[in-house]
């Protein structure tokens, strides 16, 4: 992990204990069985798109575990399935949201401390930007901490500019996280980022970065918690660059097949961060074998128990888009939204 000089904080993260070792463990498995099963269910109409994240579960555990759900606010992308798993959301109402029939979201925003899921690349950006800001002005001596992720890809939009400038010059309390999967959508890194870097571009704004193995779960959780409290000591934003690798299609509409072989992404990807972590807790005698299995059953029950309730989910009322969409309907709204109610009521 490289380090900024100038990155620091009072919260220095305490080292975690096996009981919390394990959790990341069963949390990382879990994600990764409800990812290869979402995919399933595209196949199999259940929903109608899906964006997978196979070979991330490190960077999105890791990080997501680090939050403090009490006064932190994730700003998320449409990737980041592992983070609201380890953020602790209903995943029946997070997964529900890509049935794409909801209007403002399956899951609660301000009770799981989780924004609704951004479909704009690199619109998150802004909005956490903005909250964080509004910290500063509402509770500076104490405030929360806005964790934004984005893809390398996402890093190139001039949106990204702006609120890292933005954030800079505010001391606005922001975690810039870039999971740097190697690829945007099938253009490669390389192509796509000038210098190969996106936590580079950081000094550029005067903002202090990390760039950390986000294949290794500890390693993204403890540098997580290091910009968190660098942040929430009123020292402004951070830049992470979580150094992954997307194993599967960008989305399942997506075949990676037109633009990288099956050898070349087998030996890119490298290490498995799934296997990785087992082979560590296994050395360092974390964990048994019987805990592993243990881990899978439980993913696989989890996974079949969240399919089961997006199945039984009924249609969402029409009406709901009044009442979640706008926060001041005009008066020709709401004529319509009495209209609606009316005629739902006589069908």
């Amino acid at each position: 992990m490289t380090t900024h000089p100038e990155l620091s904080g009072d919260d220095a993260p305490a080292p975690l204990t096996h009981e919390q070792l394990r959790e990341l463990y069963a949390l990382m498995s879990a994600v990764r069985r409800l990812d290869t099963a979402a995919v399933a269910w595209q196949r199999q109409g259940i929903i109608p798109g899906y964006a997978p994240e196979l070979g991330q579960e490190a960077a999105q555990v890791g990080s997501g575990y680090a939050v403090d759900r009490t006064r932190d606010f994730v700003f998320p992308t449409y990737r980041e399935m592992g983070v609201a798993k380890a953020m602790g959301l209903d995943m029946v109402g997070y997964m529900s949201t890509h049935k794409a029939t909801w209007h403002g979201g399956m899951y609660n925003p301000l009770e799981s401390r989780f924004a609704p899921i951004q479909a704009v690349v690199a619109g998150s950006v802004l909005h956490a930007v903005g909250w964080a800001h509004g910290q500063t002005l509402s509770c500076p001596t104490d405030s929360g901490v806005a964790v934004t992720y984005f893809g390398d890809g996402a890093s190139s939009q001039g949106d990204v500019h702006e609120a890292m400038n933005f954030a800079a010059v505010m001391k606005a309390p922001v975690v810039f996280f870039v999971q740097n999967n190697g690829w945007a959508i099938s253009v490669p890194t390389e192509r796509q980022v000038a210098g190969g870097s996106v936590a580079a571009r950081a000094a550029g704004y005067g903002i202090p970065s990390l760039q950390v193995d986000g294949n290794d779960v500890v390693a993204v959780y403890q540098a997580t918690r290091s910009a968190l409290a660098h942040c929430r000591s009123g020292n402004g934003p951070v830049v992470i660059e979580a150094m992954t690798y997307r194993r599967g299609p960008h989305s399942t509409a997506d075949d990676p097949g037109r633009y990288r072989t099956l050898e070349e992404e087998r030996l890119a990807a490298g290490e498995d961060p799934l296997e990785r972590f087992k082979r560590r807790l296994l050395a360092d005698g974390v964990a048994d074998e019987a805990f592993f299995a243990e881990a899978q059953r439980a993913a696989e029950e989890e996974a079949e128990a969240i399919r089961t309730g997006i199945e039984e989910l009924g249609p969402r009322p029409g009406a709901e888009m009044f009442s979640m969409v706008f926060q001041e309907p005009t008066p020709d709204l709401q004529s319509q939204a009495t209209a609606w109610r009316e005629e739902s009521e006589h069908v």
